[in-house]
């Protein structure tokens, strides 16, 4: 009578076992495939916040230009004192 091989046995359950661990680190451990896609769409998210801020920055620089000693924009001046101070000339017409 053949009987089976224990080691043969415990060799391919463990390669089976090891395997299986494998698999599942490279999907779902902290450098698998679902961390890698969250770690895209997080560079995506902070790309975006990038480009917006970039974008206000600019704005400013130019507001801060156009207020600056160099270079004073009237106009923006008159807007800005109007706006923080809240106040009208005596022949303007408010709506609200």
């Amino acid at each position: 009578m053949n009987r089976p091989n224990l080691g043969v046995f415990f060799f391919f359950a463990v390669a089976f076992g090891l395997s299986a661990y494998f698999t599942f680190a490279a999907i779902q451990g902290d450098f698998g495939l679902f961390r890698r896609v969250e770690i895209e769409a997080e560079s995506a998210t902070l790309h975006a916040d990038l480009s917006r801020l970039t974008s206000e920055i600019r704005q400013m620089e130019n507001l801060t230009h156009r207020l600056s000693d160099d270079y004073l924009d009237l106009d923006l001046l008159d807007e800005q004192a109007r706006s923080v101070l809240g106040v009208v000339r005596s022949d303007e017409l408010v709506i609200r």
